[in-house]
């Protein structure tokens, strides 16, 4: 008998079918082993323990199920896990009131994206009871002005404007030696060619400026200009991309030691909101929702969590960013798939409807 891909779904038959539906559905529901006692009194056709006992042995042996401790029962394993969801996952649609929650984050009358992607995120979390992951697209309108600002010595404000009316401050650390003249010099060299271009468009324009300028530009300016570049590209885009929410939520589901030191592990994944392009290209990869179960997660291998993700898109149908669910393995997929789905719609229409992509 196949144990990998579709093929082994067809190759159980009914009774073994059910009993792995059954598992899996009440391990989904509680979080706990399910025992051959319990399944007997809920199975379709009258079967004694022994024999179901005897099926999910068979179960176990193919990879499908697992006993956490002797005689405690069993629960699925990832690969049952992902059998379940890709062969008989049923999905529900979005609840009424899962719906007015979502569509009440477009209420108000705020402009700023982030602001209300916020929103949305908080909602999202809230009414999957996980956290919420939802990567914003980046602001692609032309830059009017460029300014450096400094703070103290080891600490300076770059501040970007927008051809229209956004504006970003990002707080970085200069090269050493600035001085307000290096400065002025460095925001007027970069006004000077960036004007009317967008972030993604002025990298190699900057640096091939700075090549054929190099004796109109003094050192101090020159670093400068880099160091912004590299900020507004990498580490800035890291820090405004990504926002989380609904953390908290994940602790109340670690109820074991072992739980919590893998909640603790994804905590410091978000905290430091690494591989952003791979949670972008994730959801670039298929059409619709996607879930990634245990070791399957390219970004929280090791936290033995689940993520449920979606792309959106704008009007031209080009996927811009991302929303998802993280949470244990045991979510409830059947409720979070649509609900995930339907944001991503939602963050599609409402960006596009604003003008905002």
């Amino acid at each position: 008998m196949s144990i990998n891909g579709p093929t082994l779904l067809t190759e159980l038959n009914e009774r073994s079918r059910e009993v792995f539906r059954r598992v899996v559905e009440s391990y989904l529901g509680t979080g706990e082993p399910v025992g051959s006692r319990t399944l007997s009194r809920h199975l379709t056709e009258r079967v004694s323990p022994a024999t179901i006992r005897n099926v999910m042995q068979d179960l176990e042996y193919l990879g499908l199920l697992d006993s956490p401790h002797v005689s405690a029962g069993r629960i699925p394993t990832n690969l049952g896990l992902r059998l379940f969801v890709d062969g008989l996952l049923e999905v529900a649609p979005v609840g009424d009131q899962d719906r007015e929650r979502l569509d009440a984050t477009l209420g108000g009358n705020e402009q700023d994206v982030a602001t209300l992607l916020d929103r949305v995120g908080s909602a999202l979390s809230n009414i999957t009871h996980g956290a919420s992951l939802v990567l914003s697209p980046k602001h692609e309108a032309p830059i009017r002005h460029i300014e450096f600002v400094s703070l103290a010595a080891d600490r300076a404000l770059v501040v970007l404007v927008f051809a229209d009316g956004h504006v970003e401050n990002r707080i970085f650390t200069p090269p050493p030696g600035q001085t307000p003249s290096s400065m002025r010099e460095a925001a007027n060299f970069l006004n000077a060619i960036v004007e009317g271009r967008t972030i993604s468009d002025i990298r190699q324009r900057v640096r091939s400026e700075i090549d054929t300028r190099r004796q109109e530009i003094d050192l101090l300016a020159r670093e400068l200009v880099q160091s912004g570049l590299a900020v507004w590209q990498n580490e800035g885009e890291a820090q405004e991309r990504l926002i989380v929410r609904g953390r908290a939520n994940l602790l109340a589901d670690a109820a074991r030691s072992e739980e919590l030191d893998r909640i603790r592990i994804l905590f410091d994944d978000l905290e430091r909101k690494r591989d952003i392009a791979e949670f972008l290209q994730l959801a670039e990869e298929g059409e619709g929702v996607r879930i990634f179960i245990g070791a399957e997660n390219k970004l929280f291998s090791l936290t033995g969590s689940s993520l449920v993700v979606s792309p959106y898109m704008n009007a031209d149908r080009k996927v811009i960013g991302a929303v998802g669910v993280i949470g244990p393995t045991r979510l409830n997929y059947g409720r979070i798939v649509p609900i995930v789905d339907y944001t991503a719609q939602l963050v599609g229409r409402m960006l596009s409807d604003r003008g905002a992509i």
